[in-house]
C-alpha cells in the first residue's frame, strides 16, 4: 500500500472558518481550517524571499529563536556530552594540526567534507544550549574558515576533482557560515559568500561542478545563493542561480540512460536493468535524500510547476521501489539495488538526517504539513535507534527489520562489505561526523514565522520559541508536551502587552479528530486531514491553547513487500521488543579500513558495540487487521526520570499483542534477518503473548511483519 498521499497543487484556500468567543477578556478568536498558509502578505519582521522568487510558505527563524526542552533537550546535552562534543579530540579529520580549514592558502593533509559536516550540528548545539564553549571551538573553525578567502574570491581547502574544484565540501560549510551569521549577525559572512559567488560565477561551465557528489547535491549551493539573494538583493546570485541549476544532475528528467547515472548497481542474479531504474539520476541513499528536493528549489525561480512536482514524484519513485516499508525511509543500504528491497535492507545514517533537513526545506518552500509529517516519522521512528543512548557510537546501516548487529560483513546481504551493522564511533568517516546535525536542525524547525506576521507550530516536540509577531511585539510560547509518545499538547503565551497574531497549528494527515481550545473552552473539534488551524485573535500574557490529537491504531499493507504489514499509533510505528545483550568491541580493531583518529587518543575510552538479542524474534502477529484496536492493547507507562524515552527499558508506551511464531525464519547465510518472500504463509505454532516498542527505542527489531493466511 502507497500511503504517501502528496497533494499536487499548492492551495491557499480557507476550508472552514467559524467565529467563536473566548472568555478572557471577551476577545474573540477567529478560527479557520486551512490547506495552506496564505502568502499573499510578507513577514515584516524576518527575511523572506525576495522577488521574483516565490513567496516563502514559511519562514526559518533565526538560530536560537527556537529552543529545546524535554527529551528534545536531553538528546543535545547526550550530543555534546557523547561522540558529536567530543569529535574534535579524536576524529583525525578535525585535527587542527596541518588542516586546510585552518589554512590562509587552502592547503594542508586534512581538508574536505567532515569538518563541515561536523560544525553542521556541533555549532548549533552550542547555540541552542548556549554552551559557551562549543560556542568558541566552533568559531575558531568558523574564523579560520573566513580568514582562508583569497583574492579572487575562492576559500576553504584546495580541492579537486580531476582537474576541476570540487565545491561540494564548501556547499556544506555555507550552511556553517549562514547558521553563525544568524546567531551573531557578523557581517563577514555575508562579504565572504558574496566574493565567493562571484567567483563561482567567472567558473567556465564546462569546469563547474564537473564531478560526481558536487554535480549531484548542487541543490545545497543553489540554497545558499537564494539565502544571500534575500538578503543583499544582488542580481548576479540570480544569474549564478541558472548557472547553478543548469549544471546539477537532472533530477527532472526520467529515462536517463543508464551511462549517466553513475552511481554502483548491480541487478539481483544478473537480471536486466528495469525500466523504472532510468527515472532517477541516483540511487544512492544521501545523495537521494539530499538531492531530490533540487527541482524544488529551482522552483522558487523558475515559477514552473513542473519543477515541484518533480520533487515530489522524485520521493514517490524512490518509495514506490525500495520504501515499501515502515518509518518512512528506503532500503537501499549505500546504493539502492533492484532486487533487494526487503525491510532488512537499510539506509545509512547520513540518509536519514539528510532527508530529515530535506523534509524541513521542502516544509517551508511548500507550506505543505507533509514534509512535516515525515520529519516527524524519520526522526521519531528510524533516527533514534541508529545510535547508541549516550550517542558515543553509531552504526552505518539501519533497517527496519534487524535482528543481529555485529562486527561481522554481512555483504552482498547488504551492499557493503564490512562491519557496518555494529555500533561504532570511527566508523564510517562520513556518518561519523554527518549525523551531528539531525536533532539540532530539527529543534530549529519546530516553529516558524507565517507570511502575515505570525507563528506556527510545524513541527511538534517540547520547546519554547521568542519571536516578532504582529506589529512587532515579542511573545514567547512554552510549548508543553511528550509528543510523539502523547498526543496532548500545551501551549503557553508570554508577551509584556495584549498583541494581536495568528497562530497556527499543524494538524497531521494521521489524525482522527483533534481538538483546539484556547482558555480552556473548545474552539474546534473533529478537524481531520492535514492542514492548520489558524486561530487569530488578541493574545494576553498567561492565555493557554490546548491541542488534541488522537492517536488510534492503524494497521499499513506493504503490498509490493510480500504483504507485510506494520503497526502505527500516530506519529510512532511500532516494533517487535527484542532482549537486547551489549557486547563491548575494542573499536580500533572493529572498525572499517577508512577509520582514523588522532594520534594517541584512547580508543579504550570509545569502545564499539554488538548487540545480540536474548529472546527470539520470528514472530508475526495474530490480529484483526479490519479492528486492530481490538486484538493490541495500548500500555502507558510513566514517563522515564532520565527524560529519555528511546530506550526498551525507558519507553512511556508499549501495546500488548499476540503472536506465532514461524519456525523457518532464521538469519540466513549472511547472518540477516531471512527475506519476507522466503517465508511460508501459514504457521502451525500456538499463539504467545508479546510486545511491541516504539520503532525508535528497538535498536533490534522486527518492524514489518510476515503475512499470514
Amino acid at each position: 500500500m502507497t500511503h504517501y498521499i502528496i497533494p499536487k497543487i499548492i492551495s491557499s484556500a480557507v476550508l472552514v472558518a467559524f467565529l467563536f468567543s473566548c472568555e478572557k477578556g471577551g476577545q474573540d478568536t477567529v478560527v479557520s481550517v486551512v490547506e495552506r498558509i496564505d502568502t499573499t502578505a510578507t513577514n515584516a519582521h524576518y527575511i523572506s524571499n525576495r522577488a521574483p522568487l516565490k513567496p516563502s510558505a514559511l519562514i526559518k527563524l533565526p538560530v536560537g529563536s527556537v529552543k529545546p526542552e524535554g527529551f528534545l533537550k536531553e538528546y543535545l546535552v547526550r550530543q555534546k556530552n557523547g561522540l558529536t562534543g567530543h569529535l574534535g579530540e579524536i576524529s583525525a579529520w578535525l585535527q587542527k594540526e596541518d588542516n586546510a580549514w585552518l589554512s590562509k592558502d587552502g592547503e594542508g593533509d586534512w581538508g574536505w567534507e567532515e569538518v563541515p559536516y561536523w560544525l553542521k550540528g556541533y555549532a548549533n548545539i552550542g547555540y541552542l544550549l548556549e554552551d559557551q564553549q562549543m560556542i568558541d571551538e566552533a568559531k575558531i573553525w568558523l574564523e579560520g574558515t573566513m580568514n582562508s578567502q583569497r583574492a579572487d574570491g575562492n576559500f576553504g581547502p584546495k580541492h579537486f576533482d580531476g582537474d576541476n574544484q570540487d565545491f561540494w565540501a564548501n556547499m556544506i560549510m555555507l550552511y556553517c557560515l549562514q547558521s553563525y551569521y544568524e546567531y551573531s549577525n557578523d557581517e563577514k559572512v555575508l562579504d565572504l559568500m558574496t566574493k565567493y559567488f562571484k567567483f563561482q560565477l567567472t567558473v567556465p561551465d564546462e569546469h563547474f561542478l564537473n564531478g560526481y557528489w558536487q554535480k549531484l547535491r548542487g541543490g545545497d549551493n543553489l540554497r545558499s545563493v537564494f539565502w544571500l539573494y534575500n538578503r543583499t538583493g544582488e542580481p548576479f546570485l540570480l544569474e549564478l542561480a541558472e548557472k547553478l541549476h543548469r549544471n546539477t544532475s537532472d533530477w527532472v528528467g526520467r529515462d536517463h540512460d543508464l551511462e549517466d547515472i553513475h552511481n554502483y548497481y548491480e541487478v539481483r542474479d544478473g537480471g536486466e536493468v528495469p525500466d523504472w531504474y532510468r527515472d532517477q539520476i541516483d540511487w544512492h541513499n544521501v545523495n537521494h535524500a539530499q538531492a531530490f528536493r533540487e527541482p524544488a528549489q529551482y522552483y522558487l525561480l523558475s515559477h514552473d510547476d513542473a519543477h515541484l512536482e518533480a520533487t515530489y514524484d522524485n520521493f514517490d519513485i524512490i518509495r514506490a521501489h525500495f520504501g515499501q516499508v515502515p518509518g518512512g525511509m528506503f532500503g537501499s543500504d549505500e546504493n539502492a539495488r533492484p532486487g533487494y528491497a526487503d525491510p532488512r535492507q537499510g539506509v545509512e545514517t547520513c540518509g536519514m538526517v539528510e532527508q530529515m533537513n530535506s523534509d524541513e526545506h521542502l516544509l517551508r518552500i511548500t507550506g505543505d504539513p507533509f514534509w512535516a509529517d515525515h520529519a516527524e516519522e524519520v526522526a521519531y521512528n528510524t533516527y533514534p535507534a541508529a545510535v547508541m543512548p549516550d550517542f558515543k557510537s553509531l552504526h552505518y546501516i539501519t533497517s527496519p527489520n534487524m535482528a543481529l548487529l555485529d562486527a561481522e560483513n554481512h555483504a552482498p546481504g547488504i551492499a557493503n562489505s564490512g562491519p557496518f551493522l555494529m555500533m561504532n564511533p570511527f566508523s564510517s568517516r562520513c556518518c561519523q561526523h554527518n549525523h551531528s546535525q539531525g536533532w539540532p536542525y530539527f529543534v530549529e524547525n519546530l516553529w516558524m514565522a507565517t507570511p502575515d506576521n505570525g507563528l506556527v507550530a510545524a513541527i511538534y516536540g517540547p520547546s519554547n520559541v521568542t519571536a516578532k509577531v504582529g506589529d512587532g511585539q515579542e511573545v514567547t510560547i512554552q510549548e508543553t508536551t511528550q509528543y510523539p509518545f502523547r498526543g496532548q499538547l500545551a501551549f503557553t503565551i508570554k508577551t509584556a502587552q495584549p498583541t494581536d497574531f495568528p497562530l497556527y497549528l499543524r494538524i497531521p494527515h494521521w489524525t482522527t479528530g483533534a481538538t483546539v481550545s484556547v482558555n480552556g473552552k473548545t474552539v474546534k473539534e473533529n478537524v481531520k486531514g492535514a492542514g492548520y488551524v489558524k486561530l487569530a485573535r488578541e493574545w494576553n500574557s498567561g492565555d493557554k491553547v490546548s491541542l488534541t490529537l488522537p492517536m488510534e491504531i492503524e494497521v499499513k499493507t506493504w503490498e509490493k513487500n510480500s504483504n507485510s504489514f506494520s503497526v502505527s499509533r500516530g506519529p510512532l510505528t511500532y516494533s517487535l521488543k527484542i532482549g537486547e545483550d551489549y557486547i563491548r568491541k575494542e573499536s580500533d580493531e572493529t572498525a572499517i579500513w577508512d577509520s582514523k583518529w588522532q594520534e594517541g587518543v584512547d580508543t579504550k575510552k570509545w569502545p564499539s558495540w554488538e548487540i545480540r538479542p536474548t529472546t527470539d524474534w520470528n514472530y508475526t502477529l495474530v490480529l484483526d487487521k479490519e479492528n486492530p484496536a481490538a486484538s493490541l492493547e495500548v500500555e502507558e507507562r510513566p514517563w522515564p526520570e532520565s527524560n529519555f524515552p528511546f530506550t526498551p527499558e525507558n519507553v512511556p508506551i508499549m501495546i500488548k499483542a499476540k503472536g506465532k511464531q514461524m519456525p523457518t525464519w532464521q538469519l540466513d547465510q549472511y547472518g540477516l534477518v531471512g527475506e519476507l518472500e522466503d517465508l511460508p504463509a501459514t504457521s502451525d505454532q500456538p499463539v504467545e503473548e508479546v510486545t511491541l516498542l516504539p520503532m525508535g527505542a528497538a535498536r533490534l527489531r522486527i518492524t514489518a511483519f510476515p503475512n499470514l493466511k
